[in-house]
């Protein structure tokens, strides 16, 4: 099994020096996904609940053969 690399944690910066900067934003508005505006433009709840459900059995598969390999490399 092949060793991952590490990924360096999110550098956390004081509040002081993100307002000190030019053109400093915190609004996350322009996150915002125009498609939920629109009912119309929305999954049918099936839809949804399938896409949960898909997306749920690929974490699962995954946490499995993670837990699987740790336990090759445990034994």
């Amino acid at each position: 099994m092949c060793c991952a690399t590490r990924v360096p944690p999110i550098k956390r910066f004081p509040i002081q020096t993100l307002l000190a900067r030019d053109k400093v934003n915190l609004e996350i508005f322009w996150l915002k996904d125009h498609a939920l505006d629109d009912p119309d433009l929305l999954p049918t709840p099936d839809e949804g609940a399938a896409e949960i459900v898909e997306s749920l059995e690929t974490a699962l598969e995954r946490f499995r053969n993670v837990a699987k390999a740790l336990g090759e490399r445990l034994a």
